[in-house]
Formats: C-alpha cells, structure tokens, sequence
C-alpha cells in the first residue's frame, strides 16, 4: 500500500503515509488555502445570509495559479475572433465569476481544511511511530481527490506546464534543477490522484 490508495471493504480508500509524506501534503494544503484566502467578511449587521448573497469579483485573478484555480467561465476573450465577440464573452466570464467564484474558493477551502483536518488526526493516532496508514471514507475521499486535484493545478501553474509533452519534460530535470522538489511533489500528487480516482471508480 506504500504512496498509493487502495480501496477500503465498504467504500473508502487508505494509504500510508509516512511522517514525511504527511508533512509535505500537509504543508501544500496549507499554502494553497492561504491563496485562496479568507471567505467574504459578515455583514456588520450579523446577518448570517449576508454572507450567502455578498458577490464576488467580476475580474479574473491577477495571480496565475489562482487564474488556473478560478478560469473564466467562457473562452479566452483573445482567442475569440472579432473585438466585439471578444467584449460579450468577458462581460459574461465578468457575470458568472461575480455570483460563482465566491462559492467555488469556499469550496476549494472547506476540501484543503478536510485534508488538513485528517491528516492532524492521522499525526495524533500515529506520534512517535514514524507514520501510519490514512482511512477515507467515501465523502473524505472525494474531498481528498477535490484537493490533490487543486494541488497539482497549483504546482502545475508555477511550472508552466500547460499539456502532456512539458510533464515528459520534468522527468528529465538534472538534480541541481531548483524546480526538482516541485517537480517531485507535482509527479508524486499524481500518483496518488490516479490512485485515488482508480479506488472510487464503481
């Protein structure tokens, strides 16, 4: 079962981790919830709906890896021929984004906390025995694959990588690259994507 996920009697998947493992997926959950950042403030008044109905940003994020996590809802503006086809396919990207994005960062947020969340518990079962074996359930184990989906777009954006052949291009990084351990953790995620997905298929 060593770094990929097998499916549990009953629904489910496992995988042991080791203190490293959980560390560095821990680490990555982390940062990607400090980039997408904090929900909408409340409405000074209280009101707990304020929240549900506060609108979201009409622009795409100046951040490329947030741009890869929150796409325009249309098509690339440039890649649409005519200027104004170009202008009506960004006021509609504008539209959607404004009442979707708001609840697709919630989204991404509540699966990063999940993952945290289990492997804090993980750490706390397993103190002092240099790792242990992480159990989903089914619900666990779609956020999990919410996750390490978003991850891997994450590390994905910072390498610039875009289609298949520049993934065959980080397998020959020399070791004094200092993308390596990015790559690492990008191929490594992977794995356990693939893995996971392969658990929940019927």
């Amino acid at each position: 079962m060593p770094g990929t996920f097998e499916p549990l009697p009953g629904g489910g998947a496992a995988v042991a981790l080791d203190d490293v493992e959980i560390s560095i997926i821990r680490s990555l959950a982390v940062q990607l919830l400090e980039l997408i950042g904090p929900g909408p403030a409340e409405d000074a008044s209280g009101d707990p709906l304020a929240e549900l109905f506060a609108e979201g940003p009409s622009e795409p994020p100046a951040d490329p890896v947030l741009r890869r996590l929150f796409p325009d809802a249309y098509s690339d503006p440039e890649a649409t021929p005519g200027r104004e086809r170009a202008e009506e396919q960004k006021a509609y990207s504008a539209e959607f984004r404004r009442y979707t994005e708001n609840d697709l960062r919630a989204g991404k947020r509540d699966k990063a906390l999940a993952v945290i969340r289990s492997l804090d518990a993980l750490s706390a079962a397993s103190a002092g025995e240099g790792g242990a074996v992480l159990k989903l359930s089914p619900e666990e184990s779609q956020q999990w694959l919410g996750a390490l989906n978003d991850l891997r777009l994450a590390i994905g954006s910072r390498l610039e990588i875009t289609d298949e052949d520049d993934t065959d291009l980080l397998y020959r990084l020399p070791d004094e690259d200092p993308r390596k351990p990015m790559v690492m953790a990008y191929l490594w995620l992977g794995g356990l994507q693939e893995t996971l997905v392969a658990t929940l298929m019927p």
